[in-house]
């Protein structure tokens, strides 16, 4: 069995992108796509892959819009927290709660880092999403999503780290590395010991990316799904043995596997998407997989 797939080149995963460890069952047509997120509309919309990394939020809209995917309780990619993506203009200090009623600027609003810093600003910080101004780049993956009312389009060809430091944006949510000027630094103060802090309170590290697959493979070929979780954990291995030793132990399982493990961080992600109007019905984590 030959099938599609996109998965990004990452330490946790480049023993199977390599081909150092390959499923038996089935053969894995990988993509050639560096930047799997510019591939995720291609994932939801035309159901182009049948094995794909796919952003959380992305997954869970999808779901609850019907789409024929099913979750792989596998985190793939860097895993990180996510409060220092929340940044501000040094030239223009102030703090996560004087954001009500300013501009904050996202890639998309349906963005998954987005989605989780809102979630921290409502739920610590008292800005709940409507109270600030959204300003976007582009839509988000799942077609039949529509952005709320606080959400506009930045002007054609504008770009985010220029408009905050133009002073046309008081926030930007970007990834996970700052850009290369001293003037941009996380809004949250000591966003490290912030996050950890929320991790212990929730029980849970912030979901990034996961696997998913198609409804009919999940039905029909279970045994090759069951297998592309085991390789997918025989290339997590493989990474965490060439490293073993390089770090000291952590508080914190950033990257874990399986349904229980991810369960906690799966039901702060449906709560914050469906405050958030992100989701048309209410969604349950058991019912992101197939039995």
């Amino acid at each position: 069995m030959k099938l599609r797939a996109l998965l990004g080149m990452y330490p946790n995963t480049r023993a199977l992108r390599e081909g150092r460890i390959r499923p038996s069952e089935c053969e894995l047509d990988f993509a050639d796509v560096k930047v799997p997120n510019r591939a995720f509309k291609a994932v939801v919309r035309d159901l182009s892959f049948d094995v794909a990394e796919l952003a959380i939020m992305t997954f869970l809209q999808a779901k609850a819009w019907g789409k024929p995917l099913v979750l792989v309780p596998a985190r793939v990619g860097p895993a990180r927290f996510q409060h220092q993506c929340l940044v501000h203009s040094t030239e223009r200090p102030q703090r996560p709660q004087d954001l009500a009623g300013r501009r904050i600027g996202a890639r998309a609003y349906a963005q998954t880092t987005v989605t989780w810093v809102r979630g921290f600003l409502a739920e610590d910080y008292g800005v709940a999403p409507e109270r600030a101004r959204w300003i976007t780049m582009e839509d988000g993956h799942v077609a039949e999503y529509r952005d709320p009312p606080q959400a506009e389009r930045a002007p054609e060809g504008k770009e985010l780290t220029a408009m905050l430091l133009a002073g046309e944006i008081d926030a930007a949510i970007i990834g996970n590395e700052l850009p290369d000027d001293a003037r941009v630094q996380p809004l949250i103060r000591e966003p490290e010991a912030a996050a950890k802090d929320w991790a212990r309170r929730h029980r849970a590290v912030p979901i990034n990316h996961m696997i998913v697959v198609k409804s009919s493979l999940a039905r029909s070929a279970p045994e090759v799904v069951s297998e592309i979780y085991d390789v997918l954990q025989e290339a997590r291995r493989a990474e965490s043995q060439r490293t073993e030793g390089a770090t000291g132990p952590s508080e914190f399982n950033m990257a874990p596997y399986g349904v229980e493990a991810n369960r906690s961080a799966l039901e702060v992600a449906i709560d914050y998407a469906t405050r958030q109007g992100m989701l048309p019905r209410p969604l349950t984590v058991d019912e992101l997989f197939e039995p």
